[in-house]
């Protein structure tokens, strides 16, 4: 694994944005990736920008290599389940992936009752609600108990803050309809139970993801985005699990949720945005790139030198345009 020192080495040259000026007019910023939209596909840039609770808070030193490299190792894992995005990756920070129409929604599913974001089953669960997203949840359950089986919670996607919303919602509004979601729901929960599989063979438990899903000219559902990737899921240790929940413990995380409790305690608000230190953004990174390690088995390779990030992709995207 990198050290911490070879990670504090690159917290001058992370990767904030990644817009350059002569394709400016094929330039998207989204939360996470920067995006060239090209004829027939588009450039999806990771970058190393960390956000939670809807604020960007700084950049986590190669944070965006491994989302990308995660999601590839995801993709490839998974390609016999559903198509998926991926054209290309000729950068550690970038994949080339085909032109979609992306659903208007967000499938999560969820194995464990847990969360500390307002759209989270546990939010909800402890503030008495008692159906989600159209899903009928049992009394008397505690924080980070696992479900009978997995369930499916959608949210509408949203610039600002994301909508929890009722598959019934979801096709009487129009958004999707009823075959497809159907058709939608099922490659989520294969896709979900492979990644339960994997993961757990690594130690791990895939505690609950997000899916992104769109259709290609001709029609297929493909698998786009990221796919169980640090920022998109929740992932805990498997063999402390047990004994730590019967203690009424948190489980052991190797995902944000650590960043979003170290922002919790911060106090972060609206008002409020604490700044990330250098200390807190190199722990940030370390868990990142173990749990690429945990996850794939393989080590984490990557450009750790003098070069800067911006010079690097300009170059291995340029015969793109």
């Amino acid at each position: 694994m990198i050290s911490q020192e070879q990670i504090r080495s690159q917290l001058n040259n992370c990767l904030l944005e990644a817009k350059f000026d002569r394709w400016a007019n094929q330039y998207q910023k989204g939360k996470v990736r920067d995006i060239y939209l090209l004829e027939d596909k588009r450039i999806l840039i990771t970058t190393d920008r960390q956000s939670a609770f809807d604020h960007v808070l700084g950049a986590i030193p190669l944070k965006g290599q491994v989302l990308n490299k995660t999601a590839k190792y995801w993709f490839d894992q998974t390609a016999d389940i559903v198509p998926n995005q991926v054209l290309d990756v000729p950068d550690p920070n970038v994949t080339v992936a085909r032109e979609l129409d992306m659903l208007p929604v967000e499938i999560v599913v969820r194995r464990y009752l847990t969360g500390s974001t307002d759209t989270s089953v546990w939010t909800n669960y402890n503030n008495g609600v008692r159906k989600f997203c159209g899903v009928d949840l049992p009394d008397g359950m505690i924080k980070n108990q696992k479900f009978d089986e997995a369930i499916i919670t959608p949210t509408t996607k949203a610039e600002d803050h994301d909508e929890s919303i009722s598959p019934q919602e979801i096709v009487e509004r129009g958004l999707v309809d009823a075959d497809r979601w159907a058709e939608v729901e099922k490659v989520a929960l294969k896709l979900f139970a492979r990644g339960t599989e994997l993961a757990a063979q690594r130690g791990l438990i895939l505690v609950d993801t997000k899916y992104e899903m769109g259709l290609d000219p001709e029609g297929n559902l493909t698998v786009a985005d990221e796919i169980h990737t640090p920022d998109s899921s929740r992932y805990w240790i498997l063999n402390t699990y047990e004994d730590r929940h019967a203690r009424g413990e948190e489980p052991e995380s190797l995902d944000k949720e650590f960043l979003r409790l170290w922002l919790v305690d911060k106090g972060i608000s609206d008002d409020n945005i604490p700044e990330l230190d250098d200390e807190i953004r190199t722990q940030v990174s370390a868990r990142y790139i173990d749990l690429f390690e945990r996850v794939t088995g393989e080590p984490f390779e990557t450009e750790v030198d003098d070069t800067p990030i911006l010079e690097r992709i300009e170059k291995n995207i340029e015969p793109y345009f």
